[in-house]
């Protein structure tokens, strides 16, 4: 059984993977102030609550985005499992071209979901993770990954908006019954989920003009289930697709 780990900025995702199928998939908090003996315990717990015995495990990959977290989540497994985890970054095979100004610059996260993206569905393809900020990947009709777009994800914008300002409360990110909202707290969830919502609607749109054709819509990541439904396009919700993605790259890369 694969171990697959996927170091976000607010959670760290971890799954099992067993051939093709992910068989448990499990979430914790990102901690920076954590040692890989904390992050080593704390998902021992989690997988024993799930009656998942470590050595099971012949292999490992992770991708991060906290740096600072790499070496330490490295440790970590090895710790669990005895593997030596593969790090998604440069000099992997991933399958993709990646076609942007400076290929070193793409995150790991980005890699893993185009690389799933790209094997799950018809090109071109249109990819959302909506985590801490929402990326948006693109795959052409070519297997390229070509770019796309990064801004701050609807908890973030959220949290920006409460601290920012002395009368607006915090208010749970959920949709209200109507996008024109009559009181303030009703207000603030139109413009979260339905103002997200129109927001993908439009750089669908745009991206779409750009590639000039009709795109697959993907959308994965914590806060994804809340707005695909009020999307207006066709929006594929994969939660698992980043997950898939590792699984992948640990294929082509593994040891023999």
């Amino acid at each position: 059984m694969l171990l697959v780990v996927d170091v976000g900025n607010s959670n760290i995702v971890f799954g099992c993977v067993r051939g093709e199928k992910i068989s448990g998939m499990f979430r914790m908090e990102t901690d920076i102030h954590k040692t890989e003996y904390e992050y080593a315990v704390a998902i021992r717990q989690i997988l024993d609550l799930d009656e998942i015995d470590p050595r099971v495990f012949t292999g490992a990959i992770i991708s991060s985005v906290v740096p600072p977290l790499t070496n330490p989540m490295r440790l970590a497994v090895r710790k669990i499992t005895g593997c030596d985890a593969l790090i998604v970054g440069a000099g992997l095979k991933t399958g993709l071209n990646i076609r942007i100004d400076n290929p070193a610059q793409l995150g790991s996260d980005l890699v893993a979901t185009g690389v799933a993206a790209a094997a799950a569905y018809e090109l071109p393809v249109i990819i959302f993770d909506m985590g801490t900020a929402t990326t948006i990947g693109v795959v052409d009709e070519r297997a390229n990954f070509i770019g796309g777009a990064i801004f701050p994800g609807v908890a973030l914008s959220m949290d920006a908006l409460v601290h920012s300002t002395s009368q607006l409360p915090k208010v749970p990110i959920e949709a209200p019954a109507r996008g024109i909202s009559a009181n303030t707290i009703d207000c603030m969830k139109s413009g979260a989920i339905f103002g997200t919502a129109a927001m993908m609607d439009g750089m669908i749109d745009r991206f779409e003009a750009e590639l000039g054709m009709p795109a697959r819509v993907v959308a994965t990541g914590g806060l994804s289930a809340r707005v695909v439904p009020h999307c207006r396009h066709a929006v594929i919700h994969d939660e698992t697709l980043l997950l898939r993605g590792l699984r992948i790259l640990y294929e082509k890369n593994r040891r023999q």
